[in-house]
């Protein structure tokens, strides 16, 4: 038989029971209260140039400034990944899911996380914010709290070194969006230097300049033709030939230029450097 415990020996650690009675005794009230949102950077190319989608702010604070599409995480009724609620906001603050499911064509990641004290003058807030990057997107129709939104482009709002905005700019961001979004755009532009992504930009075949503009919008930067065709090229998985060429003949009377698609490479080697990184790397450069 199994000998009877004795008074004052040790009793056998428990971790489940003593989970259980510690959450039974825990009250979130001992601690200070803290909210998570989500904001999205959304960008996209319109006319050649980079534009990034905005909501008017319908209500306090900051109500009728411009603002990243965002809002409240549901944690509790209808809790919510981060991810998903991202989604939603920017599906309820424009209208875009309903727009042929544009939402689906949208490449989502995490850019980062945002908690300095003070930055949302209601409580303390800690947002974790996400880049949407796609061609094409349709108009958006503002929803949810949002009185207004609109792709503006990124030149429009001034922004400068520190992540400010540029004295006299008409749409001053609401709370620290423009540092995110300062943050987001050199996301972006990174991206395109390592990763095949300015090709998602283009239609299935498309030519090296149309490439090119893709470039030249993001990066904000002249890039030499010549230059870039030849690295584009020189990648390897980056583009591959149709055999074909395009139905528009080439700029100045020239021969019509060649059709490419997207290859199978994920990460570029040799990375396509900015001009301005490109100086700051390497001896010599190619743009």
């Amino acid at each position: 038989m199994r000998p009877s415990q004795e008074e004052g020996d040790v009793m056998t650690p428990d971790p489940q029971r003593d989970e259980q009675e510690f959450l039974a005794n825990y009250d979130p009230r001992d601690y200070d209260p803290v909210s998570v949102t989500v904001d999205v950077v959304a960008l996209t190319i319109r006319d050649g140039a980079l534009h990034v989608l905005l909501v008017r702010r319908g209500n306090a604070p900051f109500a009728g400034s411009w603002a990243l599409p965002g809002g409240f995480v549901h944690s509790v009724r209808d809790a919510e990944d981060l991810p998903d609620a991202a989604v939603r906001e920017l599906a309820e603050e424009t209208g875009l899911s309903a727009k042929g499911g544009a939402l689906g064509r949208v490449h989502l990641e995490q850019l980062g996380t945002y908690g300095r004290p003070g930055r949302d003058p209601r409580m303390r807030v800690i947002s974790v914010a996400y880049l949407a990057f796609a061609p094409e997107l349709p108009d958006p129709e503002a929803g949810g709290d949002a009185a207004d939104a609109a792709w503006v482009p990124v030149e429009a709002l001034g922004l400068t070194e520190d992540a400010g905005q540029r004295p006299g700019t008409t749409r001053r961001l609401a709370f620290d969006h423009a540092r995110i979004l300062s943050d987001g755009l050199e996301r972006a532009r990174s991206k395109l230097e390592y990763t095949p992504l300015a090709t998602a930009f283009c239609t299935p075949e498309f030519t090296v300049p149309e490439l090119r503009a893709v470039y030249e919008a993001v990066w904000g930067e002249e890039l030499h033709a010549g230059n870039f065709h030849r690295k584009v090229l020189s990648v390897p998985g980056f583009v591959e030939s149709t055999g074909t060429t395009s139905d528009r003949g080439g700029r100045r009377g020239g021969p019509r230029p060649k059709l490419y698609r997207a290859g199978d490479a994920r990460l570029l080697h040799p990375a396509l450097l900015r001009p301005s990184r490109e100086e700051e790397i390497r001896p010599t450069t190619w743009l």
